[in-house]
């Protein structure tokens, strides 16, 4: 079923439309929660929120890239449930470091998952992410909004880890940068 489908389906309040979304999508947003909190049955829980959060925002909301929309809602989630579920422990993830890598740019690592959630610096690392070539682009992506490994990127991509993290070093040296011309540092 085509993603414009799926939509009409939320919007005409047709319960159907979450098996559409789970047939279509269920397996993708299943890989993005698994990836944060490495528990299936707390990424199972996750994905299920998704489909009565999407449930929720359409309407009013008609989202260009569904499958985008899914993932960003199921992201969110894993890491609100992945902050719950380790509040008092540190350290030691992949998600934790991920997120350290983004400490000097950012904030505190605490602070990070609260300032991406911000709409306006959402909105500038966006604009950032614009003036990156499309390699870097693809690489920051899989590092920091799929929380893949940096194994896995290079897997991903055909580069060497060593070559990955270096390219995800100087990106994080030029979003530092294009922050503080913004004014966000």
């Amino acid at each position: 079923m085509e993603d414009r489908e799926i939509i009409e389906l939320y919007w005409k309040r047709n319960e159907d439309a979450i098996r559409q979304s789970d047939n279509k999508y269920g397996r993708y947003c299943l890989s993005i929660a698994d990836r944060i909190l490495h528990d299936m049955a707390d990424s199972e829980e996750c994905v299920s929120d998704t489909w009565l959060r999407s449930w929720y925002a359409m309407p009013p909301q008609r989202p260009a890239v569904l499958k985008l929309f899914f993932a960003t809602i199921v992201r969110n989630l894993a890491f609100k449930r992945y902050e719950a579920s380790h509040a008092q422990k540190r350290g030691g993830s992949n998600v934790e470091t991920a997120l350290e890598e983004l400490e000097g740019v950012i904030g505190s690592a605490d602070n990070v998952r609260q300032d991406f959630e911000l709409d306006q610096l959402t909105h500038c690392i966006c604009e950032f992410l614009d003036t990156i070539s499309r390699k870097d682009r693809v690489l920051f992506l899989k590092r920091y909004f799929y929380a893949l490994e940096i194994p896995e990127v290079a897997e991903a991509t055909g580069l060497s880890a060593h070559a990955v993290s270096v390219s995800l070093s100087r990106t994080r040296g030029r979003l530092k940068t294009w922050l503080q011309k913004e004014g966000w540092l």
